[in-house]
């Protein structure tokens, strides 16, 4: 018998030529997208006849494309008609109020693939080859927040779960959102604790987004904004929990130890500190997600990378943090990383 490729002792080219090739399945889903093909199958009966004329495309390039969407396991297929897989319901159907779609204008930016394009270079040097870094008044940044949002909800409500708890003999809690973005992780927080004041900070461009879920989840009077860069703004004092998510991975250790430093400066004894971030063990080669991520902010930051809990939980301490652990979250590849102000 023969074995399948891949499977048996014979070296085989499969791998090296899925790994060339696997940049068409990104623009394949792209096109999906900005044809919002998921919502006219949705909508329709799903024949190739129907969806193409709700795409206004042409009947042979809605056939290529749903039956490449099928096999990467975005569609089924029964007979000559398709239909969502409950993730595209969820994430990529544009009435889905978890769709997902707009995140494709930053995760495919142009500015992104030109690093992965000098990859080679940036390897050599270590840092990032050009000046290729998205300005904060860009507006796909906005398309980031709007579009990452849904994918955070699970993360959000982990945290919210670990603070009602940890924070339950505080009257009011104050909390700080560094890098707020969509906001999602401090209203959530919100929406659980009635008495809690949520203090997002971001660039002004990115904290209307912010607010506009702020508003939507009825918690506006209690989200306030703070304009600005981590790094300089004005953030008061006397917050009772910190949350620093998907933003040390940006920067060096030491540059993360001088921001875990200025936001322990602005908490109350006793305070906790949540971080989100991808976290490798220490072998830096699993789980795969979350170690993968080193080449992203090898392609796109100067310093950045993925840090594992060691690395994480040693700037803490040198911050003034104490009770470091680490929160696994199911179904994630990002991990909580948490700690008390002494």
């Amino acid at each position: 018998m023969t074995p399948a490729p891949g499977t048996g002792s014979q070296p085989t080219p499969m791998l090296l030529f899925e790994t060339i090739r696997g940049y068409h399945n990104s623009f394949v889903l792209k096109a999906a997208i900005e044809l919002d093909l998921f919502t006219a199958i949705a909508q329709s009966g799903g024949t190739v006849q129907e969806i193409a004329r709700a795409c206004a495309a042409s009947e042979r390039g809605i056939r290529i494309l749903c039956d490449y969407l099928t096999i990467l396991g975005f569609l089924n297929k029964t007979d000559r008609s398709y239909s969502l897989t409950a993730d595209s319901a969820m994430f990529l159907d544009g009435r889905s109020p978890a769709c997902m779609g707009k995140a494709v204008n930053f995760l495919m930016h142009p500015d992104q693939f030109h690093n992965f394009e000098q990859l080679t270079d940036t390897i050599r040097t270590g840092k990032p080859a050009g000046s290729n870094h998205l300005a904060p008044e860009d507006p796909v940044w906005l398309d980031f927040a709007r579009g990452m949002a849904p994918l955070m909800f699970p993360a959000a409500q982990a945290i919210a779960q670990y603070l009602q708890q940890a924070l339950k003999s505080v009257p009011a809690p104050k909390v700080l959102d560094i890098a707020a973005s969509h906001g999602i992780f401090g209203i959530t927080l919100a929406q659980q604790n009635p008495r809690a004041q949520i203090y997002a900070l971001d660039w002004a461009n990115v904290l209307q987004v912010a607010q506009e879920n702020a508003r939507k989840a009825g918690i506006a009077d209690r989200h306030h904004l703070i304009p600005g860069s981590a790094f300089d703004a004005n953030i008061g004092t006397g917050y009772d929990a910190v949350l620093v998510t998907n933003f040390l991975h940006h920067f060096a250790p030491a540059t993360n130890e001088s921001l875990l430093k200025r936001f322990f400066a602005a908490m109350n004894p006793g305070a906790q500190l949540v971080i989100l971030e991808f976290v490798p063990n220490e072998d830096r080669v699993s789980p795969p997600p979350a170690a993968l991520f080193s080449m992203t902010m090898l392609a796109n930051t100067d310093d950045g990378d993925a840090y594992t809990f060691a690395e994480l939980s040693r700037m803490c301490a040198n911050a003034g943090f104490l009770g470091m652990k680490v929160v696994a979250l199911e179904g994630s590849p990002e991990s909580l990383v948490v700690a008390t102000r002494g």
